[in-house]
């Protein structure tokens, strides 16, 4: 059954980019965007990233954490966050990659005619208390955060 508006937001601890745990649970207490994501530096990702990287101050001002999240690896997201000075956490979530699972956002694919499984590009917000506020399903990648802010009443 896919998440709704309202449901607690699926529980996960996954590795950061310098390796460290995060766990939203922990982050209990204050609203948190985490955005799936296909794969570091590529096009339509490093536009999303960059977006929510300028509109960074916003976020911080009104105490929102940014999570990003895809298949890969520390090193990676590494090297990701020094490229484009992205002053956000990015998480590992490896195959069989069950956060995006448990949030249905890994699946099947469609690419220049092959199927595949892999990330979708979904975004959630989740509140103070750990239910979902706003689910993303139709993402562009280029406006992600500011479609965020807006919707918040925050921009």
């Amino acid at each position: 059954m896919a998440l709704q508006v309202g449901d607690p937001a699926p529980d996960f601890t996954l590795p950061d980019q310098t390796g460290e745990a995060v766990s939203l649970a922990a982050l209990k207490g204050q609203r948190v965007v985490i955005y799936f994501y296909p794969k570091d530096d590529t096009p339509g990702c490093t536009k999303e990233a960059c977006n929510f990287r300028d509109r960074w101050s916003a976020f911080e001002t009104h105490g929102i954490r940014v999570l990003g999240i895809s298949k890969d690896g520390a090193a990676s997201h590494g090297k990701f966050v020094a490229k484009y000075d992205l002053p956000f956490t990015l998480l590992t979530d490896a195959e069989p990659c069950p956060v995006a699972e448990a949030y249905g956002s890994y699946g099947l694919k469609k690419f220049m005619g092959k199927e595949y499984m892999g990330m979708m590009r979904h975004t959630f917000v989740v509140d103070d208390d750990g239910k979902l506020e706003r689910i993303y399903l139709k993402v562009k990648a280029e406006e992600m955060a500011d479609q965020i802010l807006e919707d918040l009443g925050l921009a």
